[in-house]
């Protein structure tokens, strides 16, 4: 059961990681267009300007989360490597318990009221032409941190499922 649990949330980040691609790609688009209007045209969008910025955020946010169950976040690989799979097994259970999720909660609880009041104010853009709700772009900061702790679950079932197997092994 376990591991159709992996599985499912390596599912759901696979989707997520494809998304984050497509957003990546449209940044990219998004840069070159703007780079084009003003050395070539000397024409600058303001919009155009703060949509690289809330992508580049979306991007950033949401990949923090798609790195951790790829294991391509940053951590002491030449101690890590050492060790045996069990034990990195169990250093990776204790470190999302312990490091991650408290963290994680803290900015999700934290940002709650930051995203209320630029709700209840209809927070816009203070420059003249740029994007308004900004915030939508605010609450992706708690949806983002609400889905990194999602995907610190399916991490530590990846990493239980890790050392069970490396126990398994060790037996026979």
């Amino acid at each position: 059961m376990l591991v159709r649990l992996e599985q499912a949330y390596m599912g759901i980040n696979r989707v997520i990681s494809r998304i984050l691609a497509v957003l990546l790609i449209l940044m990219v688009l998004n840069v070159f267009y703007d780079v084009i209007m003003r050395y070539f045209f000397h024409n600058s969008s303001v919009a155009m300007q703060e949509m690289e910025w809330h992508l580049f955020a979306v991007i950033i946010l949401y990949g923090i989360s798609v790195s951790l169950l790829d294991e391509s976040h940053v951590r002491v690989d030449f101690l890590y490597d050492r060790f045996t799979t069990r034990t990195q097994a169990m250093i990776n259970i204790i470190g999302t318990v312990l490091f991650v999720v408290p963290l994680a909660l803290l900015v999700l609880f934290g940002s709650l009221d930051f995203v209320k009041d630029a709700y209840e104010i209809n927070e816009i853009s203070e420059d003249p032409g740029g994007l308004p709700y900004r915030w939508l772009i605010k609450a992706m900061i708690p949806i983002s941190f609400g889905f990194l702790i999602f995907c610190s679950i399916g991490y530590t079932i990846k990493n239980f499922n890790r050392f069970i197997a490396a126990g398994k092994g060790a037996q026979k």
